[in-house]
């Protein structure tokens, strides 16, 4: 069993870290470049503890990321995915994951730039692949989504898209409104069945 100067530690390290990857949130989506020594002053703490926590930059970046796509599948999670036809819950969930994203939409930019091994990319979109699959699984069933096509080719296909259209928004080539409403298009047309 562990002491209570033991728990004591383990408590502090993780409000360090939590503050570490609120502090840089908030600062390298208002400066993409904030140095690390930025971020542990933002966080109150040193900048060895920012390193204790995070190894390199890159480890603090995906970090972030992580944290990112937390709080962006704990919206998910808010719009209420299990009621009402599965077309509509499927565009609740994708208006839930574009408005995490725009939340941040400088560090969302600047995100997408690094790069990413495939098998990490893939595990970080596991949580919103499950409920991507629990919505079209029930679409299926309920005769609202195509049932020739493979889940996880639709699950990609979801995916993909949603990307494309943060990429177009992020980029100005369409506005806001009319990549979300693309994307409600393509997606609903890729979906209907047959």
């Amino acid at each position: 069993m562990s002491s209570p100067p033991a728990r004591a530690r383990r408590a502090d390290a993780r409000r360090s870290r939590a503050a570490i990857l609120d502090a840089a949130i908030k600062l390298l989506d208002a400066r993409p470049d904030a140095s690390v020594d930025a971020i542990a002053t933002a966080a109150g703490v040193t900048r060895q503890t920012v390193y204790a926590h995070f190894p390199s930059r890159q480890r603090l970046l995906t970090a972030v990321l992580d944290r990112l796509t937390e709080e962006a599948v704990a919206e998910m999670d808010a719009a209420d995915l299990d009621t009402g036809p599965a077309a509509d819950a499927l565009l609740r969930l994708i208006d839930a994951g574009a408005r995490a994203a725009g939340r941040h939409t400088k560090l969302m930019q600047h995100l997408s730039t690094l790069p990413v091994p495939p098998d990490e990319d893939q595990t970080r979109h596991t949580p919103v692949a499950d409920r991507l699959r629990r919505v079209i699984e029930r679409g299926r069933q309920a005769g609202e989504f195509d049932n020739h096509l493979p889940v996880d080719w639709l699950i990609a296909a979801v995916i993909t898209l949603s990307h494309t259209a943060g990429e177009e928004r992020m980029a100005g080539r369409l506005p806001a409104a009319e990549a979300d409403e693309a994307l409600r298009i393509s997606l609903l047309r890729l979906l209907h069945p047959s």
